[in-house]
Formats: C-alpha cells, structure tokens, sequence
C-alpha cells in the first residue's frame, strides 16, 4: 500500500513546482529546502509530505 496524500499536498507541490520548477530535482534534500523557503507551511511534517510529492512528481 503507497501513501495517500491529502489534495492540500498535492496541489501546493504542483502549484510550487509551476512557479519555481527549476529549483526543484529528484533530491528530497534540496526539495524540502525549497519548500521551506517558498512556502508558508507550519509543520516538519507537512512540508516534509510536500516535499517528498514534489520529488515523485519530479521523478516522472
């Protein structure tokens, strides 16, 4: 069984990833850098989800 990430994750990783697409690769590093640095999220743990979102998307 995978993951189910709320549409919440989903649509701020696609919406991140239009506007700052080039500052985002395949690393979950460097995207959860992004994430915290372009995003207002409050929590380790939601950006971590946005973060790891944004690395599948990159991934395909």
């Amino acid at each position: 069984m995978g993951n189910i990430r709320t549409t919440f994750v989903k649509r701020t990783a696609k919406e991140l990833l239009e506007a700052h697409g080039e500052k985002f690769n395949n690393d979950f590093e460097n995207n959860k850098q992004m994430v915290a640095e372009y995003s207002t999220v409050s929590t380790k743990h939601l950006r971590n989800q946005i973060a790891g979102y944004a690395t599948h998307l990159m991934d395909q």
